[in-house]
C-alpha cells in the first residue's frame, strides 16, 4: 500500500447547461441517487444531514456545505468506520454552458488501484449528471 498524502486529482465534466440550472440540480441532495451511484438508490434528510442507508459501503452521511452564489457543492460524507471524507466541488461557468469539477483527495493508505477506482466512479458519476442535465432540455 501506499502512504501518499495531500495527492490530489481533478475529475470535470462540461455540461450543456448554464450554472444556474446545472447548480440548482447537483445541489439538491434528494437527487444524488439519479446520478451519484456510489451512495447507493435511496438517500433520506435527517435535519441538516441527508442519509443513505443502502450505500455500496453501507450508511452513509452526506451533508453539503449551505447553498450559495458561488457554486460551491462541498459535502463531508462520513463512513461506516466514523471516518468523514471531505468532498470540494464546484460548478462554473463554461462559455454558455458548465463545468463541474470535482477534486479527489487520496486517503491516507489509499493504495494506487484504489486512486483509481475511486476516480473512474467519480468521472462516472459526473457522466451520469452531464446526461441527466443535457437530455431535460
Amino acid at each position: 500500500m501506499n502512504s501518499i498524502h495531500n495527492e490530489s486529482r481533478h475529475v470535470s465534466v462540461h455540461v450543456d447547461r448554464n450554472v444556474g440550472d446545472v447548480y440548482a440540480y447537483a445541489s439538491d441532495p434528494a437527487n444524488l441517487p439519479a446520478w451519484a451511484h456510489g451512495l447507493g438508490g435511496t438517500i433520506e434528510r435527517s435535519g441538516d444531514e441527508w442519509v443513505a442507508e443502502s450505500s455500496p459501503m453501507g450508511r452513509v452521511v452526506v451533508v453539503f456545505a449551505p447553498r450559495n452564489e458561488l457554486g460551491v457543492l462541498d459535502h463531508n460524507v462520513t463512513l461506516p468506520s466514523g471516518q468523514t471524507v471531505y468532498n470540494p466541488v464546484r460548478v462554473i461557468a463554461d462559455g454558455a454552458g458548465s463545468e463541474v469539477v470535482f477534486t479527489l483527495r487520496r486517503q491516507a493508505e489509499m493504495s494506487d488501484a484504489d486512486f483509481e477506482r475511486d476516480a473512474d466512479t467519480v468521472a462516472a458519476d459526473l457522466a451520469r449528471l452531464k446526461e441527466l442535465l443535457e437530455s431535460a432540455r
